[in-house]
């Protein structure tokens, strides 16, 4: 099986928030629900104050919580290209995928009692050519593919950045080139 993951090149990033636009106009998102979330961090202080953006989302963990917790199956792993997907006909609405994840991605939806999360575009991936995300970002700070394939382009690429959970934990398939601010233990969440 090859496993696919996404690369968030950080240096790249401006915040403009077109992938978690794109991402919750694709999924129809109600108001205050995202499946990709742009979070925006400070580290430092005046007059040496840095800034850095982060395009949150599922990252496919190798060995996913979500997956582990959900008591009906309803959250898995595909066989095919190691994506973590929901099936939303057999989730109860149980929450448990929404409290195990370490990332905090999957996201209850009330007015369906059932909980949802990035599934990478599947169902359009093969007609689209890559997940929604990746093909709004004017930037082109999102790829996504097989992760040997992104670790390959990209050997300088980390999964650890300090606004992060420990990777050891689920293996994300995620890779990050990230900014030097990103790895200090300091930081802030910023509002913009």
């Amino acid at each position: 099986m090859t496993q696919l993951g996404f690369f968030f090149n950080m240096e790249r990033c401006v915040g403009c928030k077109t992938c978690q636009v794109a991402c919750k106009q694709r999924n129809q998102l109600p108001i205050g629900i995202n499946y990709r979330t742009v979070y925006t961090y400070e580290t430092g202080q005046y007059p040496n104050a840095r800034m850095y953006h982060f395009a949150a989302t599922c990252n496919h963990c190798e060995n996913p919580a979500c997956v582990r917790s959900c008591p009906t199956g309803a959250m898995y792993k595909s066989e095919d290209d190691g994506t973590v997907q929901h099936d939303d006909g057999v989730c109860i609405g149980c929450q448990q995928c929404v409290n195990s994840c370490p990332y905090g991605v999957p996201r209850y939806l009330p007015d369906q009692n059932i909980s949802g999360k990035c599934y990478a575009c599947r169902d359009t991936r093969e007609v689209d050519g890559s997940p929604t995300c990746v093909a709004a970002c004017g930037q082109r700070a999102i790829e996504f593919g097989p992760l040997d394939e992104l670790q390959a382009a990209h050997p300088e690429a980390v999964c650890d950045i300090a606004a992060l959970p420990e990777s050891s934990a689920t293996g994300p398939s995620l890779l990050i080139q990230t900014k030097e601010a990103a790895l200090e233990a300091a930081f802030k969440e910023l509002r913009l």
